[in-house]
Order: C-alpha cells, then sequence, then structure tokens
C-alpha cells in the first residue's frame, strides 16, 4: 500500500501542470533599434543585451508609436489607438491591461520606472499593480540626478546625489527575491535613456553640475545613458540566477519609441538620426529582444513585422493567462516565433497617432516590411526610401500596386473604430494638437507636455 501510494504521489507530480512563467517586460525610454549592438550599433557598449540576444531571439521589425503614451497604451491593452487613446500623458481608467489579467491570473505585480498614465496614485492598482515605485506618478520632478518617485503610496524625495534609474533597479531586484515563491509579473517601462543628457553615475563628471546640453545634440553622452541602461538590466538578470528563477522567466526587452530627436548614432557604418515623435521608420522602429532559456530558440533572429499591439496576447500565451472573449484585442501573439516555429505572422500593421487625441489621427497609415501607405494617399517604398522623401508615383508595378490595394484594405478595417467618448477626452486636452494650445485656441485644459 505504501509502495502504491508512494507511486501514485510520483505519478502525479510528473503530470503536474508546470509552474507558470514569471514574465519581465522592460521597455526603454526613447530607444531605437540602431541603438543595441546587436543589432549593428556601433556608438554604444550593451554586452548584456547582447548576451541576451545570442541565447534567445532578436527581432528585426518591431514597430511601436513614435511617441510615449501612444504606444504605452496600446502596449499595456493590445489594441490600436484609434479605439482607446485620449491625450498625452493619460489612459482611459475604464481600460484593461495585462497588470490586470495577470492579477486576476494569481500573478504578483509590480511596475518600476516611468509611468505617464495619469496623476493618480491609485492608477497603478487600478490597472492590476500590487505595488510599485514610480517617476511621474503625480509630479514631474527630477528623474536622473536627486530624482522624485512615488512608492506605492508615498511621495519620496532623494538629496544625496542618488541616481534616479538606481533606486527604480533596486527596487525591481528586491520585488524579484521577494516573489520567487509564486509566478510574478514585473512591468519595468525604464527611465533611461530619455534627455536631458545628464551623466550617469559612471561619467566622471557625475558629481559635478550636468553640462546642458540641448536635445538629441550629444550622441557621447547618450551612448553612456544607453551603457548604464545595459548595466542596469545586468544586474536584473543575475539577480534572477541568484535566486534560482533564470529557467522560470520570460524576459522581453523593447523601446517606446525611436532615439531622441536629432540624436545621432552609428548604425553598420552609417549615421542615424533619432527621429522620435516622426512617423518615419527612425521614429517607430525599436529593438525587440526575447530571452526564455529552454523555450525560446537560442540564438535565433526573426524578420516578422511586429507591433506593439501584440506583446499583451503574448505575455499572456506564454503565461497561461486567459484573455475575456469581451476584450476585443488587435494585437496577435508571436509567441510561435519566441519558440522558432512559423506562426501567424501579421502581413500589415495599422496606425492612428495623434498624441494630443481628439476625434481625428495627426498620421494614420498602413505598413508592411517594404511598403508604407498614408491615409492622406501617400505610398512609400521605405526599404529604398527609409527617410520618405519621395512618394511613390500613381503608376505602379504589379507587386507595389497589389500591396497598395492590400493596405487600403486595413484602413476599411478600422473604419468607425473611434470611440465619440474617447474623442472627446482628447478634446478636452487640446483636441488635434499642441497648435491649437499655443495659439490660445478657446479655454481647453492645458495639454502635458510631449516628451
Amino acid at each position: 500500500m505504501r509502495y502504491f501510494l508512494a507511486t501514485l504521489a510520483l505519478v502525479s507530480t510528473l503530470h503536474a501542470a508546470p509552474r507558470q512563467p514569471n514574465v519581465i517586460l522592460i521597455m526603454a525610454d526613447d530607444l531605437g533599434y540602431e541603438a543595441i549592438a546587436a543589432n549593428g550599433g556601433e556608438s554604444a557598449q550593451t554586452p548584456n543585451l547582447d548576451k541576451l540576444a545570442q541565447e534567445g531571439v532578436r527581432f528585426e521589425a518591431c514597430h511601436v508609436q513614435p511617441l510615449c503614451t501612444p504606444t504605452r497604451v496600446a502596449l499595456m491593452t493590445g489594441m490600436v489607438n484609434a479605439r482607446n487613446y485620449t491625450h498625452f500623458g493619460h489612459m482611459d481608467p475604464a481600460q484593461t491591461t495585462f497588470g490586470n489579467l495577470f492579477k486576476q491570473a494569481g500573478y504578483a505585480t509590480g511596475i518600476v520606472g516611468k509611468w505617464q498614465l495619469g496623476h493618480d496614485m491609485t492608477l497603478p492598482a487600478k490597472w492590476g499593480f500590487d505595488e510599485y515605485c514610480l517617476w511621474q506618478l503625480t509630479r514631474r520632478p527630477s528623474r536622473y540626478k536627486n530624482p522624485g518617485l512615488e512608492v506605492n503610496g508615498k511621495e519620496m524625495d532623494y538629496t544625496q546625489g542618488e541616481y534616479g534609474p538606481d533606486i527604480v533597479n533596486d527596487y525591481a531586484l528586491d520585488f524579484i527575491t521577494r516573489k520567487k515563491d509564486a509566478p510574478f509579473l514585473l512591468y519595468y517601462p525604464m527611465m533611461l535613456t530619455h534627455s536631458p543628457y545628464d551623466p550617469t553615475p559612471d561619467s566622471a563628471d557625475y558629481n559635478e553640475k550636468a553640462a546642458k546640453n540641448s536635445q538629441g545634440k550629444n550622441g557621447q553622452r547618450f551612448a553612456d545613458m544607453v551603457a548604464y541602461m545595459d548595466k542596469l538590466i545586468g544586474k536584473l538578470v543575475a539577480r534572477l540566477d541568484e535566486t534560482g528563477l533564470r529557467n522560470d522567466t520570460l524576459i522581453v526587452f523593447l523601446g517606446d519609441n525611436g532615439t531622441g530627436s536629432g540624436t545621432p548614432m552609428k548604425f553598420r557604418g552609417e549615421t542615424v538620426i533619432g527621429a522620435k515623435g516622426q512617423t518615419i521608420g527612425h521614429g517607430t522602429h525599436v529593438p525587440l529582444i526575447v530571452n526564455w532559456p529552454g523555450a525560446a530558440k537560442s540564438g535565433h533572429t526573426c524578420d516578422n513585422l511586429i507591433d506593439v499591439t501584440d506583446f499583451l496576447p503574448t505575455i499572456c500565451a506564454a503565461a497561461r493567462v486567459s484573455i475575456p472573449e469581451s476584450l476585443k484585442l488587435d494585437g496577435r501573439s508571436f509567441l510561435p516565433q519566441i519558440r522558432g516555429e512559423q506562426g501567424n505572422p501579421r502581413e500589415w500593421r495599422y496606425t492612428w497617432y495623434n498624441p494630443s487625441g481628439g476625434p481625428k489621427a495627426k498620421a494614420e497609415w498602413a505598413q508592411d516590411k517594404r511598403f508604407k501607405l498614408y491615409a492622406d494617399g501617400r505610398f512609400f517604398d521605405i526599404q529604398a526610401d527609409p527617410l520618405e522623401k519621395t512618394p511613390l508615383p500613381d503608376a505602379l508595378d504589379e507587386a507595389a500596386a497589389n500591396k497598395k490595394e492590400e493596405l487600403m484594405r486595413a484602413f476599411v478595417a478600422f473604419l468607425g473604430a473611434r470611440p465619440e467618448a474617447i474623442a472627446k477626452q482628447g478634446q478636452a486636452f487640446g483636441g488635434e494638437g499642441e497648435e491649437k494650445k499655443k495659439a490660445g485656441a478657446g479655454k481647453k485644459k492645458k495639454a502635458p507636455k510631449l516628451e
């Protein structure tokens, strides 16, 4: 009998469902594809990310929104901005995020880093996060040296030369240690590498008054910040090793938009100029590296088109977290591609872009990896013309004509997608752009700074 019970226990153990993986989703601030050495970047050293790519999967065609808040809303909700984006620095509180879904599935959830989704201490919990260490939740002090942060309901000010990214990263390390015995989700929207391009603690002049660098003009200082960002990620991976969680943890790394406007970076023998805020590829093309020992195909490079809306369904699929049928997503999972399988690659991605919200897009387009069609009819071969200087003529060869027709169907798929109630929220903060606010139009509420 004792032998039978022992055998039964062993069989039960062998057939038990494997532990759900931990998920760490890291998003760098203002970091284009060209900044990472594994992608061909030559200005900054990124050994930790390069190793994650070498041992995992490096994606070559990941695109997001050209600016911070629009990307964050799409990433967290899995929906195109046309459906639920209100205005800059804000997310509609009625939205469901991956934080909500993971918390409902029993995960411990935390968020650390940059917020910029509304000024209210209760919002992280509303969107599913048990705890947080954030910058720009209720105010906008320094993010780097001597920062001001919000930590689990308290405003914390640091005045002894502390470095904000270090404080946030230390909180992430502590979260991993405290939550090691059960699955956790850690969302880490980093403060680096956004301007101002100040010294990091590894800079010789960190303890001196930082030189005033105009946005995007100091490529070397930016490269130093990229290297420091990479160093912090290395510490995070080391903590996973120390706690024995490395093999049970899915790490996803991406950027939130292109590198800061005007910032030069050497890339594959050429100079790429950062194009944050612009709709060209250098404004939307970001690094994407996925590492998951034993699950992700090691050393694999994938050229499938990936959209910012695809991350929610992907991490949910990886963690076996169910998505309610009532939640109509625009994203599709690329988990099979992470495993080295063919999956269901998207043929195109559609973008509705207006940082200030309102009823109409500031720019609207559909693209695949070669062609890009704007709602105003401009049609580009973005492989031959990455800066989109010369639209293709009306007379197209058969391949281009067929692709243009296919991309036109993308616009049809999103006709009427913008709810009136969402559009009105944006109108209250300046409607269709900063231009109206600067011109003194109406008595609309002050729009937040676009950064």
